[in-house]
């Protein structure tokens, strides 16, 4: 019997979750178009919305690095993008921060905010984890990547760590929370 009711509790979050409309952005390290759609042969992808600058996106930046690699080769896709228009979130600063950075993963300009705004994102970094339904995809959590932003030995709770291995596994979404970071200025 309970079986059956996580059975019915996967299936109703699976039609409950908000589909995401595809999307296409310029990666600053090579030039190129990234579409959502292009994702095929992933289970998952993770977009964080994230900053050049902002100190709660310097904050995370190892532990991003750490999720990347502890995720690479399990069918999950990590995207930033940068929705920010100060000058110091540039598309050549946006380059140079990933370079800088050495995180071989997408970073795409939104300066036009399109993408930030169908996502709702008000914060960087805010985290977004979609799963592949088909041939579209849903989000499956939204929020904060874990629950301390300042100091990485003392998170208690990782939401993002956490929902990925649900999505992997096939379980719920695992409730998280409110993301703490600098507002994205329209």
């Amino acid at each position: 019997m309970s079986r059956i009711i996580t059975l019915i509790v996967v299936l109703l979050s699976l039609n409950s979750m908000a589909q995401v409309k595809d999307f296409s952005l310029e990666d600053v390290r090579n030039g190129k178009m990234v579409t959502l759609s292009g994702y095929t042969n992933v289970k998952g992808v993770v977009v964080i919305f994230t900053s050049n600058v902002c100190p709660y996106s310097v904050y995370y930046e190892g532990r991003i690095t750490q999720l990347v690699a502890d995720y690479a080769g399990r069918g999950i896709q990590f995207v930033l993008i940068n929705s920010h228009k100060e000058p110091k979130e540039s598309n050549q600063e946006m380059a140079n921060k990933i370079s800088t950075w050495g995180l071989d993963v997408p970073y795409l300009a939104d300066k036009n905010q399109v993408v930030m705004k169908q996502f709702g994102a008000r914060k960087s970094p805010e985290v977004f984890l979609l799963r592949k339904n088909s041939s579209s995809f849903g989000i499956f959590y939204k929020g904060a990547i874990d629950n301390n932003p300042q100091v990485a030995s003392d998170v208690k709770l990782r939401y993002l760590r956490d929902n990925l291995e649900a999505l992997l596994s096939g379980g719920p979404a695992v409730s998280g929370g409110r993301p703490v970071g600098c507002m994205i200025k329209g």
